[in-house]
């Protein structure tokens, strides 16, 4: 979709070129309308369909130099990430995600083909499940920033909570770990670059196959949002969206539920040998790579447990076991020792 201004040889429009109005003519046409929604952006408010009569509603955001930087991450990345998070988020307590209400603070100097690129992100990250981008709100300021909330649907479910583990539950995990904090690293170290719009991160083979798909894993991060109500239906006793690194999110589970959550390292294994390249691209052991899996975060996965005996969904992988509370309360383990590395992300932890 582009107009006159956008056409190549032409000055790339930037957002204080536009009003307020003309900025969001760009972007309503390329946002999602999904099923559930029975009144989308235009008015004071969204109408969203809740045929369970109950609806599950999360938020997040992303701040410009605390969680992206511009030059890694385009409009593009930045949205896909957006909902991403918040997709996961929803699904990791068992429901559909429906709709999603998005608020955005841009700078002047913000190019609109950002904006609009952002707008794609959304669309391309909400399509999986049909979910719509219903609303938001528009503001300028000093840095970009995402604000979003998003809202889902249990379809009769009850919700999965992270209280709900027991002793001789299976621990198990959909979705990717430790690519996200291995493509942190490589950015961080001038190794790799952004991966073109829309490309997905599988694929690639060898150490520089190894370092793409660990870069779009950072900027574009991709959850298995179809195993949540999935993992629901299968019975599972505790699920969470793996956000903050494995071990501090297993912690999450364990201290809500009372139990040890006792991962084992033969299980992660494999997940340590997919970011293996990226660590020798850096002069880095396989040290680093397990611990970009055990702490690393925003990869986005569902870690979730299940009865003993249960078969996994599909894309869960055993990764340990629950165990009664130890002496000293409930925590995550591996292999029934607590690791001597920060276990995983904290805004204000220093």
């Amino acid at each position: 979709m582009t107009d006159a201004t956008d056409a190549p040889g032409a000055s790339a429009p930037l957002v204080r070129d536009l009003s307020e109005t003309a900025l969001l003519a760009r972007v309503f046409p390329l946002l999602p309308a999904g099923s559930a929604t029975l009144l989308g952006p235009g008015d004071d408010a969204a109408v969203v369909a809740a045929p369970d009569g109950r609806f599950v509603v999360t938020t997040d955001v992303l701040v410009e130099d605390r969680h992206f930087r511009r030059r890694w991450s385009t409009g593009y990345d930045v949205g896909a990430r957006a909902a991403v998070q918040n997709l996961a988020d929803v699904a990791a307590m068992g429901a559909v995600p429906t709709s999603l209400v998005v608020s955005l603070v841009v700078p002047g100097d913000l190019p609109v083909d950002w904006v609009t690129g952002l707008a794609r992100g959304l669309a391309d990250a909400c399509a999986p499940v049909g979910a719509a981008v219903v609303g938001g709100d528009l503001s300028g300021g000093d840095a970009v920033v995402v604000a979003v909330t998003a809202h889902g649907d249990l379809s009769g479910r009850d919700p999965v909570l992270r209280s709900g583990a027991r002793p001789g539950d299976v621990v198990a995990h959909a979705g990717v770990l430790g690519r996200s904090a291995a493509g942190l690293a490589l950015l961080q170290g001038g190794v790799g670059g952004g991966a073109a719009e829309g490309a997905g991160p599988e694929g690639a083979g060898g150490p520089g196959g190894a370092a793409e798909r660990c870069v779009a894993g950072y900027l574009r991060p991709r959850a298995p949002l179809a195993a949540g109500p999935a993992a629901a239906d299968a019975g599972a006793t505790a699920m969470l969206d793996v956000s903050d690194g494995l071990l501090r999110d297993a912690g999450r589970v364990a201290a809500a539920s009372g139990v040890v959550v006792d991962l084992e390292a033969g299980a992660l294994a494999a997940a340590a040998a997919d970011v293996a390249p990226a660590a020798r691209l850096l002069g880095l052991g396989d040290d680093a790579a397990l611990a970009w899996v055990l702490s690393g975060g925003e990869d986005h996965g569902l870690l979730a447990t299940f009865p003993a005996g249960t078969e996994l969904p599909a894309g869960f992988r055993r990764l340990g076991r629950v165990r009664e509370s130890a002496a000293d309360g409930p925590r995550a383990t591996v292999d029934g020792a607590v690791p001597s590395l920060r276990p995983g992300w904290d805004h204000f932890e220093r």
